[in-house]
């Protein structure tokens, strides 16, 4: 059950007004990306059959203690990495509900260097 409009954040409204237009399916998958003020996380889902086919985040192994926007990169290029491995070459990336700057922006990149198309 989601919050009523009236009790959810500036972010969380964003975030539903790019959903309701955004939606990924087993051709093309969603790139969700989360962001928490130490970490940042990102899951390619097939919301058709609503699972997640492949996820990084900065608390896996091959990420390093850099800066944040290091970080980012970094997992932008595992996410991409791991689902390129699945067989998934094509996403729709989901920001979340965040600014396209930034962290999210170097989570972006890293995933197009990595093979992701979007």
């Amino acid at each position: 059950m989601r919050a009523k409009p009236h009790m959810l954040t500036p972010r969380a409204k964003r975030h539903n007004r790019v959903r309701a237009r955004l939606s990924g399916t087993s051709d093309r998958p969603r790139l969700n990306v989360f962001r928490s003020l130490n970490h940042i996380y990102a899951q390619v889902i097939d919301d058709s059959s609503g699972r997640t086919l492949v996820a990084a985040s900065t608390l896996d192994k091959g990420v390093s203690e850099a800066a944040k926007i290091d970080q980012a990169k970094a997992v932008g290029k595992l996410v991409a990495e791991r689902a390129t491995g699945a067989g998934i070459s094509k996403v729709v990336f989901d920001r979340g509900g965040y600014l396209y700057h930034g962290r999210i922006k170097a989570l972006a990149e890293g995933a197009r260097e990595g093979g992701l198309d979007f």
